[in-house]
């Protein structure tokens, strides 16, 4: 059955502007989906402007943020294809909240869909890997060429919800052919 939805469609810089703002913002829950995990930077709220902070400038890994997140009770899961980068594993460890359990992370080499659910109120579904170059972070002339749609359409964020539950509970992994290349198959967590 046909319907319309309401979308908004993403390019490059609107990436960062919409998608990781609203990650900053969540009160209940963020699902991250995600072929390439990255150690993603964001602009640090409580920067002066003017004044050069760190060597980082005026951002901060959003690990800092899923952090807050967690120690205010926002569920947080990472649904990701293959090792994280040195740079997030350094920026994951040095986060206790996340180190004890603050963000769920699930590996499974045949994820490659990229897609943020937030709150169960928005999902983004796109191209951009869960990175500053995917994101629009990264500045002009760094950042990959990216597009996405976002839409708080329930029906669109129920099926992708249930898409991506399916396959972090498991239930992909009976008749998975990379099942051997799997060190913790989903359905045995």
């Amino acid at each position: 059955m046909r319907r319309a939805v309401p979308l908004q469609l993403l390019a490059d810089r609107d990436h960062y502007e919409q998608v990781t703002k609203s990650v900053l913002e969540a009160e209940r829950s963020v699902w991250v989906a995600t072929a390439n995990l990255k150690e993603l930077m964001v602009e640090n709220p409580n920067a002066v402007p003017g004044v050069r902070r760190s060597r980082r400038g005026n951002y901060r890994s959003v690990l800092e943020v899923f952090a807050e997140l967690a120690q205010r009770g926002v569920e947080l899961r990472i649904l990701h294809a293959a090792l994280p980068s040195r740079p997030f594993r350094k920026s994951f460890d040095a986060q206790p909240e996340l180190v004890a359990g603050g963000v769920e992370m699930r590996v499974c080499p045949r994820v490659h869909l990229k897609t943020v659910v937030v709150d169960a109120r928005f999902v983004y579904l796109g191209s951009a890997n869960w990175t500053g170059a995917g994101l629009g972070a990264k500045g002009e002339g760094r950042r990959n060429f990216e597009m996405g749609i976002l839409t708080s359409d329930e029906q669109v964020i129920d099926q992708v919800q249930d898409r991506y539950d399916r396959i972090w509970r498991g239930d992909e992994c009976a008749d998975c052919r990379l099942r051997d290349e799997c060190e913790m198959p989903l359905d045995e967590i």
